[in-house]
């Protein structure tokens, strides 16, 4: 069965600034993304390479790909956060927006200070659309060396491929890979930047679009992106989402203000509840223990009083919008993404906005844990980025790849990928026709082992034509569900592991045994048969295929590799 993509080749190339019909029906969306930074042995000094030139705040623009979904300058008006007095988060502002003024920005920022904002964010680029070169990283601060593919990189991830508004804002994450030669300059200045934690970079954009009678284009297009990298995204979507709209009004002053704000906060502890000061707010947020652990509201430091709109589980996905409104069109399929996610089957995730597919590939890689990551993923990708010819060409695509993509020329270079996910809400009569593949889930492979909950699907589907206070709750609960539905998978391997834990005899004889025992396919399934899984699985030759299936994927050789690694830790302290 083929995908019913539906893409002209006129579209292949469509970036932003590339022949845009404007279109003054469309709007904003809000979401996430991160990047690098860097250390120096003295007091640092940015210059933008920017004009601060006036612009206005956007105006609330209806969007047909984002319904139901406010500008990013809403987050701002989250009700109940309590607020830090300004003297000791926020700088002084000018009166009057447009008294910025047209100079290029710079302020200091001593070494001591940048080493501690590192500890969170690496650094902030500031992208700019060029007439003759499109998107540009004009300046980046703190001081860092970027490659020259780095920045190209940074730049076309900061913009959306497609416009989906007139004026107006959006927040996207991406992720981009660090090749060994990136993170080496020639000279010290700038200074070599601090190691990855897993070989990546995560970078959240703040792109706006605003009126410019001086531009020949009519439009500012600009973007600021924060880079870190931490796998926050529920973190530093809000934390862009404050200092986006405040920069493009205020300029290199809030910029100065918030690197400050970041180096006062308290270094980042595994499993710590901390409130962070940031732009006249305080952000409550929990640390997951590890990347690879889940963060629950029902286990959650905040206790029985989490309120989503002030409290922030990191590693979690921020949840306004609420993300039941991308899988609106998909719902019932909701258990067969699942089980493809478990089983490391690779996914393509499109959507009409960076904003959406960044959500959605966060959500999506969020139900796989506690199992360990074992493939890539983009929460938007672009044709642009150094890795498009490795995991886009003719070759199936990798095990477990999941790929957040808008731009209409991955329809025609995926149509050989099993499993197509397109974000949005339900096609409504009278709707915009948005260019690329309808909202909804298609699979050339995959069949269920699973029953799905339909209790469960009933009460989703009533509240996505519910307020949006039922919509979040209901984004909760799906995402406990298939939570739960993670950990089940777990709990037969367990049960078996705990059998090849060597005994205390064992351990004292000559051999020492000081390890797991070898894992034996033949002896877990006859455990399996014996205590099968709690999941409802269709029938027993289901659950048995299913599992041969898992034990054959990478996420499960590096899940098991991390238990022995926890057991040989355990009977070591024994000794």
């Amino acid at each position: 069965m083929a995908v019913g993509f539906d893409a002209t080749d006129d579209l292949q190339e469509q970036d932003i600034g590339l022949s845009y019909p404007p279109s003054p029906n469309l709007t904003v969306s809000d979401l996430e993304t991160s990047s690098a930074v860097s250390f120096s042995q003295r007091t640092s000094q940015v210059h933008l390479e920017l004009p601060l030139v006036p612009c206005h705040t956007p105006a609330h623009l209806k969007s047909t790909s984002t319904s139901d979904v406010v500008g990013a300058d809403d987050e701002r008006r989250v009700p109940h956060q309590r607020m830090l007095s300004r003297s000791r988060s926020l700088s002084l502002l000018p009166q009057n927006g447009d008294e910025r003024g047209t100079e290029v920005g710079s302020f200091d920022f001593p070494c001591d200070k940048v080493l501690k904002m590192q500890q969170w964010v690496l650094t902030f680029a500031v992208v700019d659309f060029d007439l003759d070169l499109g998107p540009v990283v004009r300046a980046v601060y703190p001081p860092v060396y970027l490659s020259p593919s780095e920045l190209e990189n940074i730049a076309f991830s900061a913009f959306p491929d497609s416009l989906q508004f007139d004026q107006g804002a959006e927040v996207h994450s991406f992720r981009i890979r660090v090749y060994s030669d990136s993170p080496h300059t020639p000279s010290q200045d700038p200074p070599t930047r601090p190691e990855t934690l897993d070989g990546f970079i995560y970078g959240f954009s703040y792109f706006s679009q605003t009126r410019d009678s001086s531009s020949k284009r009519g439009y500012r297009q600009s973007s600021l992106v924060l880079l870190t990298h931490h796998q926050y995204p529920a973190l530093f979507t809000r934390v862009i989402s404050k200092l986006g709209p405040l920069f493009q009004n205020h300029g290199i002053t809030m910029l100065e203000t918030a690197c400050h704000n970041i180096a006062n906060w308290q270094s980042p502890a595994s499993g710590s509840t901390l409130e962070l000061g940031f732009l006249g707010f305080v952000l409550h947020v929990e640390l997951p223990t590890n990347i690879d652990s889940q963060q629950l509201v029902e286990t959650a430091s905040f206790g029985r009083g989490f309120d989503p709109t002030e409290h922030l589980l990191a590693s979690s996905v921020p949840l306004y919008p609420p993300p039941i409104n991308l899988f609106e069109a998909s719902l019932s399929h909701l258990w067969s993404v699942w089980e493809c996610l478990i089983l490391c089957e690779p996914l393509l995730v499109y959507g009409p906005s960076p904003s959406m597919t960044s959500q959605a590939v966060w959500w999506l890689r969020d139900l796989i844990r506690p199992i360990p990551l074992a493939a890539d993923i983009r929460p938007y990708f672009t044709i642009h980025d150094r890795d498009h010819a490795s995991l886009v060409n003719k070759s199936p695509p990798k095990v477990g790849l999941i790929i957040g993509v808008t731009n209409p020329f991955f329809a025609k270079s995926c149509t050989h990928w099993p499993h197509v996910l397109s974000v949005g809400r339900k096609s409504r009569q009278g709707a915009t026709v948005v260019t690329g593949p309808c909202a909804g889930w298609t699979t050339k492979t995959h069949r269920r082992y699973i029953s799905k909950d339909r209790q469960l699907l009933k009460r989703l589907e009533k509240a996505c034509a519910s307020s949006t206070l039922d919509r979040m709750q209901a984004s909760l609960e799906l995402r406990r569900h298939f939570c739960s539905r993670t950990n089940a998978v777990l709990v037969p391997l367990n049960r078996y592991l705990n059998a090849l834990i060597p005994s205390p005899a064992e351990r004292n004889t000559t051999l020492g045994l000081r390890r797991l025992k070898t894992f034996n396919t033949a002896e877990f399934f006859l455990s399996l048969r014996s205590s099968p899984s709690a999941l409802p699985f269709k029938s027993p030759s289901k659950q048995r295929e299913f599992y041969e299936k898992w034990l054959r994927t990478p996420a499960f050789g590096l899940w098991l590799a991390r238990q022995e690694e926890v057991v040989q830790d355990t009977l070591r302290q024994k000794m």
